[in-house]
């Protein structure tokens, strides 16, 4: 099956702080999603980058 969201090894700097290191993720049609993690773990970020509201530095988000 074919993913509707297909995330592949993504990047995301801001300064020297690594936001988002290599994060992949296929997502299905049906599917439920949890993103969970502490405080500055990058969960806003990733969003963000999906949505196009945040440029990310390399890697995939179709």
């Amino acid at each position: 099956m074919e993913p509707i969201i297909h995330i592949e090894d993504v990047h995301k700097h801001f300064g020297q702080v690594h936001a988002l290191r290599g994060v992949s993720l296929d997502v299905h049609k049906g599917e439920v999603v949890v993103i969970i993690g502490p405080s500055g773990s990058g969960k806003s970020t990733l969003l963000r980058c999906i949505n196009r509201l945040e440029e990310y530095d390399a890697g995939r988000i179709v």
